[in-house]
């Protein structure tokens, strides 16, 4: 095999394989920022309706901070009992976001 066309064919390989692992690494981030927005989001809702004693924002930003994101938004309703949280996690090329919602069913 000469040599211009192992080059191209290792370029190629190369070129292909970067695009493969920054898009599982954003795959991974989504599924993560997804994860810790569901799991904040119960946590809140379970302070703001007394399960928990804690305040609701700061017990999401603690969640949030375990799954190592980053809780960029958290709004409470107490007349509902309901909590929405918006997370946010860096990749190597863009910051992927989640949101979630919980408390108890509003009929």
């Amino acid at each position: 095999m000469s040599a211009p066309i192992l080059v191209a064919v290792a370029g190629g390989a190369l070129t292909i394989g970067l695009a493969v692992v920054a898009a599982s690494g954003a795959l991974e981030a989504s599924g993560r920022a997804s994860t810790a927005a569901d799991a904040a989001a119960l946590a809140a809702a379970d302070a703001l309706t007394g399960w928990v004693a804690a305040d609701p924002c700061d017990l999401a930003a603690q969640v949030a901070f375990a799954h190592d994101v980053v809780l960029d938004t958290c709004d409470t309703d107490v007349a509902s009992g309901q909590v929405r949280v918006r997370v946010s996690v860096q990749t190597i090329f863009k910051r992927v976001h989640a949101r979630a919602r919980a408390g108890p069913s509003v009929a």
